[in-house]
C-alpha cells in the first residue's frame, strides 16, 4: 500500500467532524458537489468548473491566476479573487508530493479538495482540525464574507505604543535592577574562584559595597562581559533571580545535554524582566526568544539540516549557486555581486547566542563556537587572508564585501585592522588591473564593505573610540580606490534593545562616517501588531535605517520562532505600510549616507517633511532554501497538518546567479499552520481578532529596492563574463 493510500484510510477526529460540519453547512454548493461526486477525480473537476466559471468573469483575477503577478499585482485583485486563485492552484497541483524538511523528509502529499470528499464520504482522509480551519477561512473569503481591512495610521500607531523602547526611563530603572542582581551573583562567583581571571579579581581586604563598585567598573569592559558570560542553566536561572519556570529548566537542561552551546552575557542578560512591569507586560519576549531554548530546537539538534544550501562548501567544487569557493568555511557565496568573508579569527564566534541562529548547523557541526582562545588567529592566517582577498581581486562580477561570521566585531582591533588593510590593497589592486583592460571588459571593483554585527546591541561596550578611529581610517583610505558605501549591519531585534548603551554605541558608529542598517528577523514574538514598525520608528530616531525584515528561516527546530508568510506579507501591507516613502523624497534617501555623521538629523527631518512615523526602507523576505532572497510566491497547497506548501519565484529585482534557471521555482512547506500561529500569539496575550484577514494573504511579491541601497554606478562598462562560476 502506498504511502497516499495509507493516508487516505486514517479516519479525522471530533474536532476535524465539526469543522468539517461546519465548513458545508456555509458553502451548500460544496456539499453539493462532495456529496454527489462518486470518487476524487469529479468532487476536484465540480470544484473547478464552480470557481472557474466565477473567475473568468474577473478579467484581471483570471489574467493572474494563468501568468501570475506578470501583467497584474496581487493588490489589484478583490479578496474573494485571491481565494479563487488559491482553490483553482490547489487543484492544479492536486496529488503532487514534496519532501517534508520538517519531518526528516518525509513526503507530503497536498490534495485538500480529495481530503474534503473523504472526510465528507468516508469520514477519513487524516485531515486534522488546522486543515479545516484554514479551509474554512478560505471559503469565508471566497464567498466575500472575509474582506481585507486595512487599519488606519492611527490604529497602527496604537498598536505600536504597546512595546516602549529600552530608552523608557522607566524601564532604565528596572534594568539598573537586573544589573545590581547579576553583579551580586558574579561578587558570589569570584569569591568562590568559579571563574579565575588574572584581570577581573578582588584584592584582599574588600569590603561588600568596594567589590560590588568593582565590578560595576568592570560592567564597562566588553572583556569582562565575555569572561563572565553564562554557559550553564543552572547559572542562567541565578542571574535570573530563579524565576524561570520547571518546565523551562527541562528544556535548558536538555539543551545542555545535548551540546546546544550557552553564552548569554550579563549585560544582554540584565535587559529580561524579572519583575514585570504594569505598563511592559510582554514587551521583553522577543529578546527572551532569543535566549530560552524551545523543545522544538533541543529535539532537533544534532539532526539539523543546511537551509541554505550553498552555504555547504567543498572548495574545487560548485556550491548550490554554482560559485568555485576558496575555502571550507571562510567564503560564502550566492550573488555575482557579493560574498561573505568569514574570517578565522574571534570574529567566528558572537557576543550572545541567538536561539533562532541561521547559522546553529554550523554550531552542530563544530565549525562554530565560543571559545576564545581557539579563535586567536593562527600563523598561517596572513597567507590565508591574502589568498582568500586575492578570490574577490580576481572575480569579475564581485563589488560588494561583507564581513561577518558570527559576528565581525568580536574580532580584536588589531584583527580588524589586518582585514581593513588587505581589504583596501585588495581594491586598490583590483581597480589598477582595470586600467589593463578594454572598456566592457573591465572587472567590478568594490564599492561596498559591510560589515556583519550584533555587537551594538548584545555587547555596546565593544563600541570604543579606537574601534570607531579605525573605522574612520579605512573610510578615509578606502574612499580613494573607489569604495562609496560603508555600512554596519546590525540586528536590533526589538525596541526593547535600543538601551541607552546601544544609543551610544550606535553614535559613535556614526561619527565615524558608516551607515548603519537594520536586520529584523521576524520571529514570532517579533511579528506580533506594531512591534516591527515600532521598532523601525526607535531605530530611526538613533539614526538606524531598516534593511531586511527577515521570515525565520530553517525547519521544525525553529519552529516555536517562526511566524508563517502570510504575517510577513500582512504586516509589509497593513502595518509598514504608513512608513511607505513617496517617490519623490528617493533622491533624499538615496543620499543620506553621504553624511553618515549627522544621520540622525537627516533622517528626522525627512519624516517630517514626509509625514511619516518612520522610514520603511526595509524589504521583507524570506532567504530561500535553493538560492536568493524573495517574498514572490503563491500558496499552491497545504498538507493534512494544516502546514501551507508555498511556492517561491526568485527576486526579479535583482542580479542572480544564471543557475537559478535551471532551478526553477522553490517549495517550502512551513513548519506551522496559521491557527497554530495565532495561538501561539494568544498564548503570548494578542487579540487573536486584530489579525483578521491573516488566512487570506496567501500571495506574496517581493517589494523594490529602495535607492539607498544600490550600487553606485561606475564611469566604465564592467564584463558580462561570470569567472569563478561552473554549472553542472
Amino acid at each position: 500500500m502506498s504511502i497516499v493510500h495509507q493516508l487516505d484510510q486514517i479516519a479525522i477526529n471530533v474536532k476535524s467532524h465539526r469543522l468539517l460540519n461546519r465548513l458545508l453547512k456555509e458553502n451548500p454548493i460544496l456539499e453539493e458537489l462532495m456529496r454527489n461526486s462518486r470518487n476524487e477525480t469529479e468532487a476536484l473537476i465540480g470544484v473547478r468548473n464552480w470557481v472557474m466559471e466565477e473567475l473568468r468573469q474577473k478579467p484581471k483575477a483570471f489574467q493572474f491566476y494563468r501568468q501570475g503577478g506578470e501583467a497584474v499585482s496581487a493588490d489589484q485583485l478583490d479578496w474573494p479573487d485571491l481565494a479563487a486563485i488559491r482553490i483553482l492552484d490547489y487543484i492544479d497541483y492536486a496529488g503532487h508530493e514534496y519532501e517534508d524538511l520538517n519531518l526528516h523528509g518525509e513526503v507530503a502529499v497536498s490534495n485538500p479538495i480529495k481530503m474534503i470528499w473523504l472526510a465528507v464520504n468516508f469520514g477519513t482522509g487524516g485531515a486534522k482540525p488546522f486543515f479545516f480551519e484554514d479551509m474554512l477561512e478560505l471559503f469565508r473569503q471566497y464567498r466575500g464574507e472575509r474582506q481585507r481591512q486595512i487599519p488606519s495610521r492611527k490604529q497602527v500607531e496604537a498598536w505600536m505604543e504597546r512595546f516602549p523602547s529600552g530608552l523608557d526611563p522607566r524601564i532604565v530603572k528596572l534594568r539598573e535592577e537586573n544589573r545590581d542582581r547579576i553583579i551580586r551573583v558574579i561578587i558570589k562567583q569570584v569569591e568562590k574562584g568559579l571563574v579565575k581571571s588574572d584581570q577581573f579579581k578582588f584584592q584582599a581586604g574588600l569590603s561588600d559595597e568596594q567589590k560590588y563598585l568593582q565590578v560595576l567598573d568592570w560592567w564597562s569592559d566588553p572583556r569582562f562581559h565575555l569572561k563572565f558570560a553564562v554557559r550553564t542553566p543552572e547559572l542562567l536561572n541565578e542571574m535570573l533571580g530563579y524565576s524561570l519556570d520547571p518546565d523551562t529548566m527541562k528544556v535548558l537542561y536538555d539543551a545542555y545535554q545535548a551540546g546546544i552551546p550557552f553564552f548569554v552575557n550579563p549585560y544582554y542578560l540584565s535587559l529580561l524582566h524579572v519583575r514585570v512591569p504594569y505598563f511592559a507586560i510582554g514587551a521583553d519576549l522577543a529578546i527572551r526568544d532569543y535566549i530560552v531554548y524551545s523543545r522544538q530546537l533541543v529535539d532537533e539538534f544534532g539532526n539539523i539540516s543546511a537551509w541554505e544550501k550553498e552555504d555547504v562548501v567543498r572548495p574545487g567544487k560548485p556550491n548550490a549557486a554554482g560559485w568555485l569557493l576558496p575555502s571550507y568555511h571562510n567564503v560564502h557565496r550566492r550573488y555575482p555581486e557579493v560574498a561573505i568573508l568569514i574570517p578565522d579569527t574571534a570574529g567566528r564566534t558572537c557576543g550572545g547566542l541567538c536561539a533562532s541562529c541561521q547559522r546553529m548547523f554550523d554550531f552542530q557541526n563544530g565549525n562554530l563556537y565560543f571559545d576564545q582562545e581557539k579563535l586567536r588567529p593562527g600563523e598561517k592566517w596572513d597567507e590565508k587572508l591574502e589568498r582568500l582577498m586575492a578570490y574577490f581581486e580576481n572575480d569579475s562580477q564581485l563589488r560588494d564585501i561583507l564581513i561577518t561570521g558570527g559576528d565581525a566585531l568580536m574580532s580584536s582591533d588589531q584583527a580588524l585592522e589586518q582585514l581593513f588593510d588587505s581589504v583596501y590593497a585588495m581594491a586598490k589592486r583590483k581597480r589598477e588591473a582595470n586600467r589593463k583592460r578594454k572598456d566592457g571588459e573591465k572587472y567590478a571593483e568594490i564599492v561596498r564593505v559591510r560589515l556583519g554585527t550584533r555587537l551594538p546591541i548584545y555587547l555596546p561596550q565593544r563600541i570604543t573610540s579606537k574601534l570607531v578611529a579605525i573605522l574612520a581610517e579605512f573610510k578615509r583610505k578606502a574612499s580613494a580606490v573607489g569604495v562609496q558605501q560603508f555600512v554596519i549591519q546590525s540586528h536590533f531585534e526589538s525596541p526593547m534593545e535600543v538601551t541607552p548603551e546601544a544609543n551610544e554605541s550606535v553614535l559613535k558608529l556614526l561619527s565615524a562616517g558608516w551607515t548603519i542598517t537594520n536586520q529584523l528577523v521576524f520571529t514570532t514574538a517579533a511579528s506580533r501588531r506594531g512591534h516591527a514598525s515600532k521598532l523601525r520608528q526607535v531605530l530611526n530616531a538613533i539614526g538606524v535605517l531598516s534593511y531586511y525584515t527577515f521570515t525565520v528561516k530553517g525547519y521544525m527546530e525553529n519552529n516555536h520562532s517562526f511566524a508563517v508568510n502570510a504575517r510577513s506579507v500582512q504586516e509589509q501591507k497593513e502595518e509598514k505600510v504608513i512608513g511607505q516613502i513617496p517617490e519623490k523624497y528617493y533622491d533624499t534617501i538615496r543620499n543620506l549616507p553621504i553624511d553618515a555623521e549627522n544621520m540622525v538629523d537627516k533622517i528626522s527631518q525627512l519624516q517630517e517633511q514626509a509625514n511619516l512615523p518612520f522610514l520603511a526602507t526595509d524589504r521583507n523576505v524570506l532567504n530561500l532554501p535553493g538560492v536568493g532572497k524573495s517574498m514572490t510566491f503563491r500558496v499552491i497547497g497545504i498538507t493534512r497538518y494544516g502546514r501551507r506548501i508555498l511556492q517561491f519565484e526568485h527576486d526579479s529585482t535583482r542580479k542572480h546567479s544564471p543557475i537559478i534557471h535551471k532551478m526553477g521555482k522553490v517549495i517550502i512547506i512551513e513548519s506551522k499552520s496559521i491557527k497554530e500561529y495565532l495561538d501561539q500569539l494568544e498564548g503570548m496575550g494578542e487579540m487573536v481578532s486584530e489579525y483578521e484577514g491573516l488566512y487570506g494573504y496567501s500571495i506574496g511579491e517581493t517589494e523594490m529596492r529602495m535607492p539607498i541601497y544600490e550600487y553606485p554606478a561606475y564611469d566604465f562598462r564592467p564584463t558580462e563574463e561570470m569567472t569563478n562560476l561552473e554549472l553542472v
